[in-house]
């Protein structure tokens, strides 16, 4: 009787890594799905309450101001709490934008890189361009949160580290898939070009992009500064 073909004394242990790699891969998309889900619903809910109430205050301190008697004590009170909550009402705002960019759920992932892309250069004070395709296909949201996320990632780290004075980001669009490069002309991430990958929140962003089916990549540049990549298919598996 023919016996089957023993496997190595390996191959179980291998294939055993191998199920448990694809298992924490699955376990860390789904997370950061959950995440994402999280934020937005946050965003949404500041939004709608927090954000409403405060104007509505503003409105109604509006009119008794119109009604209080002409004194100055009264109306440099009234000008500082309207300065109060116009500074909670921008302070709400940017918490929003820090949790989701709603402009990528109304108007779409270029609209979203461009703003982001230009209020960069003008916080740091550098020159910050911006190339995006002619068309404006939908994009998934997993997607659009991907690109979003590598490109806050990007740019936060061009500010904390880089000292540059120039920032390119591309959005290409390939057919099969959509590649995300934001370039700088800084310090680079030094000699080693894995050096900056031990980032924690690159880890996770490499992460997110294999489980889309994509990849994730930091790398020096040709001549000067630091060119980080990221790459997506158009229909990510699973999804």
């Amino acid at each position: 009787m023919t016996q089957p073909p023993s496997l190595p004394p390996d191959a179980a242990p291998d294939r055993q890594l191998a199920e448990r790699n694809a298992d924490l891969a699955e376990l860390l998309g789904h997370l950061t799905t959950c995440w994402d889900d999280e934020r937005r619903l946050l965003a949404r809910k500041l939004h709608d309450s927090l954000g409403s109430s405060m104007t509505a205050l503003t409105m109604h301190l509006a009119l008794l101001t119109q009604q209080m008697p002409k004194e100055q004590a009264l109306q440099d009170r009234t000008a500082q709490m309207k300065q109060l909550l116009m500074t909670i009402i921008n302070t709400n705002r940017d918490m929003q934008l820090s949790l989701w960019n709603d402009k990528l759920e109304f108007l779409g992932i270029k609209s979203a890189i461009a703003e982001l892309v230009s209020d960069f250069g003008k916080e740091h004070q550098l020159l910050a361009r911006c190339s995006l395709p002619d068309d404006d296909e939908a994009c998934a949201r997993e997607h659009g949160v991907a690109l979003l996320r590598a490109l806050e990632e990007g740019l936060r780290n061009i500010a904390a580290h880089a000292q540059a004075t120039e920032v390119d980001v591309i959005l290409d669009d390939g057919g099969d898939e959509i590649m995300l490069t934001v370039r700088d002309n800084g310090v680079g991430p030094g000699e080693k070009p894995g050096e900056a990958s031990g980032c924690h929140g690159l880890r996770l962003l490499r992460e997110r992009a294999r489980y889309l089916g994509g990849a994730l990549s930091v790398m020096p540049a040709q001549q000067r500064g630091t060119v980080l990549t990221l790459t997506l298919p158009k229909a990510a598996p699973g999804l």
